[in-house]
């Protein structure tokens, strides 16, 4: 497995690497705010409340929880929403799989579309998150079950630039980026003209 680089720091990209709740919980923040600050906020979390644990963010203080959120520099644009939707989310992987997030891809040697069905149960994960997580589990995490790249569609097309599953240095985050801008740009014109 290479070194992941989704966020362009050592520090909060080695906590997504050796962290897979870490991995799980940047993808969830990853809307209406840039993919880097998204996987930055795991690194945030973790320092705030002294590690990263599915028990210990479920059984956290609702109210706390949201003020370390919000805290400087804020976990994410919307800190109140989000912050219930991560409890819900780790609430979630103690519930179906006790504590342990890596079950969602191992538990019952499950293939490709196992998981991807798994990923869509979870809080916060609709079809597109959880086909973009299944390919970042395959192409950087060394997560492969069979059927996999079919599961995840498009996003699990090698040699691609389309999410944060291909995102391996400053370079592919520049292509994902440019990819991401021309889809958004093509999507508002097709709306404009229909």
């Amino acid at each position: 497995m290479a070194k992941l680089q989704l966020v362009q720091d050592p520090a909060a990209d080695e906590l997504l690497e050796s962290n897979p709740l870490a991995l799980l919980v940047g993808m969830m923040l990853d809307q209406q705010i840039p993919m880097e600050v998204a996987f930055a906020g795991p690194q945030k979390l973790a320092e705030r409340i002294g590690g990263l644990d599915a028990r210990t963010i479920a059984d956290y203080d609702p109210d706390a929880f949201v003020a370390l959120f919000s805290e400087k520099p804020a976990v994410h644009r919307f800190p109140g929403s989000m912050a219930k939707r991560l409890q819900t989310l780790a609430q979630a992987i103690v519930d179906d799989y006790d504590g342990d997030v890596v079950a969602l891809w191992t538990a019952g040697d499950p293939d490709g579309p196992e998981v991807l069905r798994r990923l869509k149960a979870l809080p916060g994960f609709g079809d597109q998150k959880a086909r973009i997580f299944l390919a970042l589990l395959g192409k950087q995490y060394g997560v492969t079950p069979e059927g996999w790249r079919a599961a995840a569609g498009d996003y699990g097309t090698a040699g691609t630039y389309m999410s944060v599953a291909d995102v391996v240095d400053q370079g592919s985050l520049e292509k994902v980026r440019s990819y991401k801008k021309a889809a958004k740009a093509a999507a508002k014109s097709g709306a404009v003209g229909s």
